[in-house]
């Protein structure tokens, strides 16, 4: 007798594989999503607004670290104390940063704030007063240069320079009227530059060593 051949599947059936593979993709995602230490907060908004824009929604710009990043970027380009490309505001993965060229913002060769300085730290100031970012913590970094420096009885290195140049906007926060307990200073020397200090024939990049003389502000809710 004559053995009976198996029937194809019919297309009834076709719809099983493709939910297979949904589910499939479906769980790694969340297991991809558990595996993270931790969440990037501006790509996190970044992504939830793409897929409402995608799914057809209206997207809501007005997300806490958008909202505060534009406020600031309006600060910036209101005032005419500090020319705008001496400070660059932008996103790092937990929050806002503020990143401004040492050479407006301090007096040469020290830790002293400039009129201009003080200013545009006290309009910052006035925005960290308000819901939800007076809850906010505000991470002040010192960077300087590759270059040693010489002959100063008060910072004999960069990573003095760098820490005092932190501190004095911390302190000058804290003098406006931040709480302190979301103040925090650091300073880094030359160790975390934005662009290289040298080429490949180590030879000085003029123009990177002075992007990364700064003092960056990180703003981040807890």
């Amino acid at each position: 007798m004559a053995r009976k051949k198996a029937e194809p599947p019919s297309d009834e059936e076709d719809w099983i594989a493709t939910y297979a593979d949904a589910i499939t993709l479906l769980m790694a995602f969340f297991v991809m999503l558990v595996s993270f230490s931790k969440v990037e907060l501006p790509l996190f908004e970044a992504v939830q607004a793409g897929i409402k824009e995608k799914l057809g929604g209206e997207v809501d710009s007005d997300k806490p670290i958008f909202s505060l990043n534009s406020k600031i970027n309006n600060i910036v380009q209101d005032q005419t104390k500090i020319p705008p490309d001496q400070i660059d505001v932008g996103f790092d993965d937990e929050g806002v940063v503020v990143d401004f060229a040492s050479g407006s913002f301090f007096k040469p060769g020290s830790a002293e704030l400039t009129e201009a300085a003080t200013f545009v730290l006290g309009k910052i100031k006035r925005e960290l007063e308000l819901p939800p970012y007076d809850l906010y913590h505000v991470d002040v970094q010192g960077h300087t240069d590759d270059v040693p420096i010489k002959n100063s009885p008060i910072f004999p290195t960069n990573w003095e320079l760098s820490t005092a140049r932190a501190a004095r906007v911390v302190r000058e926060f804290a003098a406006l009227g931040l709480d302190p307990k979301y103040l925090q200073a650091s300073g880094y020397a030359d160790t975390r530059p934005k662009v290289p200090h040298r080429d490949l024939l180590d030879e000085p990049i003029l123009e990177n060593q002075k992007k990364n003389r700064r003092v960056s502000v990180r703003l981040y809710p807890e």
